[in-house]
């Protein structure tokens, strides 16, 4: 089993560029940078793509540009045309549940009221995909979430994000491997 698909979850469009909600697609944006690969726009996938090589695999990085509450729009149609079962295919988002600077590696389990999770479960017709979930924090109260998401990072929390995506890239070269055990180990037992 190897990934083949990594899909960075966000909203389109410079308004929501540094929100908590889009630091999936902050995620693949410095993935991308650092392999040096460029996004091209898929219409017919509504999403921004970058192709990378691991060894003798391409995985393929994907930003849905449909909004957060329709990813599944752009990753199912790409996952059924290139035959990529769910178990290929990591999504990395934004986790309310958990701190920032906190991130878990898992397969499959519920979305946690998250929309783009959702979207993509039901046109998968499977929860069966792995997460990288970066935590954003909690406002801590329900009420508040949706403008909170919606929200840029403060400025004294950046350090922490730039911690907390450096941390998810040193388990990179485990999850592309296939090695998924070994990166949840390492993930997991971080602090």
């Amino acid at each position: 089993m190897t990934i083949k698909l990594i899909v960075g979850l966000g909203n389109p469009g410079s308004e929501y560029a540094k929100t908590r909600h889009n630091i999936g697609f902050m995620w693949v944006e410095v993935l991308a940078h650092m392999l040096n690969v460029s996004f091209k726009t898929e219409t017919k996938y509504k999403a921004k793509m970058a192709k990378i090589q691991h060894g003798q695999h391409e995985v393929m990085l994907m930003m849905p540009q449909t909004f957060m509450n329709k990813s599944g729009e752009s990753v199912a149609p790409y996952a059924n045309f290139f035959k990529i079962p769910p178990e290929e295919i990591l999504v990395i988002h934004d986790e309310l549940d958990l701190p920032l600077g906190t991130n878990k590696l898992k397969q499959a389990g519920g979305n946690g009221g998250h929309n783009g999770l959702k979207d993509i479960q039901a046109r998968l017709g499977s929860a069966n995909f792995w997460r990288l979930r970066l935590g954003i924090g909690h406002p801590g109260d329900r009420d508040k979430v949706i403008a909170y998401v919606l929200n840029a990072f403060r400025k004294e929390e950046l350090p922490e994000v730039e911690i907390s995506l450096r941390e998810t890239f040193e388990i990179l070269e485990l999850i592309l491997s296939g090695q998924m055990q070994a990166a949840m180990m390492k993930l997991h037992t971080k602090k």
